[in-house]
C-alpha cells in the first residue's frame, strides 16, 4: 500500500512564491496557459488504489481525486490528480500553496489573492473556477478534520 510519506507529488515541488515569479515572467494569458499545462505534466498519476470513489473530489466537472495525510509534525501532505490536463496544472498551483503546511497555514492562506496575482480569476471559465475552489475547499476540509 502506498503512503503519502513515500509519494512525492511533483519531485522538487514549486512553491507559491516560485509560481508567482513564473506567472509574472509568462507574458500574456497564452503563455500562462502553456505554463499551466507544463505544470500539469509535473504531476504524476496517482496510484490506482487512490483513484477510488472515496477520494474523488466533488464539484469538479472532470474526474479528480485527493488523498490527504497528516504527519507527526502536524503538517498536511496531499496527493491529487485529474483526468484533465488543465486541471492537473491547476492542482499543481494549489498544492504549491497548501501542501506540506500546518492546518492553520492551510486555512489562512489567501487563495483568492493568490489566484488573482497569477491572473487565473479573469481567464478561467466559471466551471473551471468552481472546480479550482472545490479542490481548495476539499484540502481545507481535510486539514480541519
Amino acid at each position: 500500500m502506498n503512503t503519502l510519506k513515500s509519494y512525492t507529488p511533483i519531485g522538487r515541488e514549486p512553491n507559491a512564491d516560485n509560481l508567482r515569479q513564473q506567472f509574472a515572467a509568462a507574458n500574456g494569458w497564452e503563455n500562462q496557459y502553456r505554463l499551466i499545462i507544463q505544470l500539469g505534466k509535473l504531476l504524476p498519476a496517482l496510484p490506482t488504489e487512490w483513484q477510488q470513489e472515496e477520494f474523488r473530489l466533488k464539484g469538479c466537472e472532470s474526474q479528480a481525486w485527493l488523498k490527504a495525510e497528516k504527519s507527526e509534525d502536524g503538517c498536511w501532505h496531499f496527493a491529487c490528480d485529474s483526468d484533465a490536463r488543465i486541471v492537473r496544472g491547476l492542482i499543481v498551483i494549489v498544492l504549491a500553496a497548501l501542501n506540506h503546511h500546518s492546518a492553520e497555514t492551510i486555512q489562512t492562506f489567501d487563495m483568492e489573492a493568490y489566484f488573482t496575482e497569477l491572473g487565473l480569476e479573469k481567464h478561467l471559465s466559471p466551471s473551471r473556477g468552481n472546480g479550482l475552489r472545490a479542490i481548495v475547499l476539499a484540502i481545507r476540509a481535510q486539514a480541519s478534520a
